[in-house]
């Protein structure tokens, strides 16, 4: 693991690790009940609905690569590209601000155009 100095830093890089290697449990033990998470996909909030929405994209994931984190005690930002089975390489960068020892918030932001042209190729069960 990489040390990084601020709390909100080494949250993030704990929850960035986490997404890695898909340990949901590690990502809601660094979250808190009620954080918001907001992505192309809209807004949630809550631990339930923290977990679906990483449920999901763990179940997408092929690997993670982090090309940088950056932050002090409070906030910190995660930049990374994903390799998912529908697209290759998504950069994905995420604001996570942290209250208390937990992610308080994170803003998702990725290109969701290549993830909206791969659902439009999937055909219904």
């Amino acid at each position: 693991m990489v040390e990084y100095t601020g709390q909100a830093t080494a949250i993030a890089c704990t929850y960035i690790e986490a997404i890695a290697s898909r340990d949901l449990e590690t990502i809601l033990k660094v979250s808190a009940q009620d954080v918001v998470c907001t992505s192309p996909m809209g807004k949630l909030t809550g631990a339930q609905a923290f977990r679906g929405f990483h449920e999901g994209f763990a179940r997408m994931i092929k690997s993670v690569n982090i090309l940088a984190v950056y932050g002090d005690d409070d906030q910190a930002v995660i930049i990374y590209e994903a390799d998912t089975h529908p697209v290759p390489r998504a950069v994905t960068v995420e604001l996570i601000t942290v209250n208390g020892g937990k992610i308080a918030s994170t803003d998702v932001i990725y290109d969701s155009a290549p993830f909206a042209e791969y659902m439009a190729t999937v055909k219904p069960h």
